[in-house]
């Protein structure tokens, strides 16, 4: 049995150090993970000296003997403890309601001093020796008060707790309670360091993984980025709203109706703050868009061909803009900016729909064609790319493979006259 303590022992040395050496916040939930580790890897390194130990009673000092012994029960508790206070913990995060752990803490205070001061027995079996007496009931009362304590915690908040964080809690007090009764059972069993092993990494991989809390620390850095952002967005669209309305006042019907639209596409484009919208909020965005480029370029056509089964389909937001920009920009600038761009979108099935940007323009050049699709298709090798007019086909593509599925994207295909790109995304429809 003392192997299996000595591989648990270095998968939490493994996961202490990812979790120590990545980043993550300074706050309470994740004080007491820390603790939680440091405990859990004394806990389980007395585990295995005490299987040792207690099956060579003859040759071991007891005095040590026992040490370890209070050392091990000291911990088991402790890291129960633990497991309550950082659920705890939890549920307060999200409920914003502030949770009492004196009784737990009661609980901690009594079953610490009943493992420092109650006698210790062994019991020795051909199979084995293990311990027994009032401070091993005195571990099993805390354990059982610990469960009961975090069960009702998980019943009372299960409604406001998200699926993730409410599947993990239960899990692991699945397994802790399935521990448990092993261990009572079947004292020789020892799996008491398992069962608690395997709540830690259930938390870690789940809940308190590096890489999501990275993630997490990234996204809202890109919030207040997106924040910032718009100050500039929705001051610009209320004063041209304002000018709007004085160009209407003295009758200039053309300027109050190109600033009409101007307002329009500003207001579209900073109001969404869902990746995912209708297919008929992101054409408006883009007829917008194109109803400004034909007043500036008054000879470009263009023509929508939509099936109307697909208006409330969703789509990434903001990915049709971007192409047809592009469109206009590296194939229709070169034939002075004369031509025609046409948008179809239609059902390939039942599962996926495509959207085609086709225009006349002046096409590609073989090395750039071979450039775009290099970059389409190794897209998960290149960073995003803020820069430039747009936001670029490479963020396109990045958005519909993670959005959509890998089995979706963006390719673009050299006609006789002009490109048409291509956006294959599967039939998402929103649910009430």
């Amino acid at each position: 049995m003392i192997r299996m303590e000595i591989a648990l022992f270095f998968i939490l040395c493994l996961v202490a150090i990812v979790y120590f050496t990545g980043q993550r916040k300074n706050n309470p939930l994740h004080q007491t993970f820390s603790v939680l580790l440091i405990v859990m890897l004394i806990h389980i390194t007395a585990d295995g000296i005490t299987i040792y130990t207690v099956n060579h009673l003859e040759t071991v000092n007891a005095l040590f003997n026992e040490i370890i012994h209070r050392i091990f029960i000291g911990t088991m508790i402790m890291a129960v403890y633990l497991f309550y206070k950082y659920i705890a913990l939890l549920v307060q995060k999200e409920t914003n309601q502030k949770k009492n752990i004196i009784p737990a803490q009661v609980i901690l205070v009594a079953g610490l001093f009943c493992s420092c001061v109650l006698p210790m027995y062994y019991v020795q079996t051909p199979q084995g020796n293990y311990s027994y007496g009032l401070y091993v009931a005195c571990v099993y009362i805390c354990v059982i008060l610990y469960l009961i304590l975090c069960t009702s915690l998980l019943m009372k908040n299960r409604e406001q707790l998200p699926r993730k964080e409410r599947d993990v809690i239960g899990f692991a007090l699945c397994i802790e309670f399935v521990g448990c009764v092993v261990q009572g059972f079947f004292p020789l069993s020892l799996i008491s360091g398992m069962g608690l092993t395997l709540m830690t990494l259930s938390f870690f991989l789940t809940l308190e993984n590096p890489a999501l809390l990275q993630a997490e620390l990234v996204e809202q850095k890109l919030s207040m980025l997106y924040l910032k952002s718009q100050i500039n967005p929705h001051f610009l669209y209320n004063t041209l709203d304002t000018i709007r309305i004085q160009a209407q006042l003295n009758q200039d019907k053309q300027v109050a109706d190109l600033l009409m639209r101007l307002v329009e596409f500003f207001r579209n484009s900073v109001k969404v703050n869902r990746q995912m919208v209708a297919l008929d909020d992101e054409l408006d965005l883009l007829e917008a868009y194109m109803e400004l480029m034909c007043y500036r370029y008054p000879q470009i056509e263009v023509e929508y061909d939509i099936d109307p089964e697909l208006g409330d389909a969703l789509v990434p937001n903001f990915i049709l803009q971007p192409i047809v920009e592009n469109s206009l920009l590296h194939g229709l600038k070169n034939m002075g900016y004369k031509g025609k761009v046409s948008i179809r979108a239609f059902q390939l099935d039942d599962t996926y729909m495509e959207i085609v940007v086709q225009d006349t323009g002046s096409g590609f050049t073989e090395e750039k064609k071979k450039q775009v699709d290099d970059m389409l298709n190794n897209y998960d090798k290149l960073s995003f790319k803020l820069e430039g007019n747009s936001i670029g086909l490479l963020n396109v593509q990045k958005r519909i493979k993670l959005l959509c599925g890998k089995e979706c994207g963006l390719s673009y295909v050299h006609k006789q006259q002009g490109v048409s790109a291509h956006l294959v995304l599967n039939i998402q429809k929103e649910t009430l």
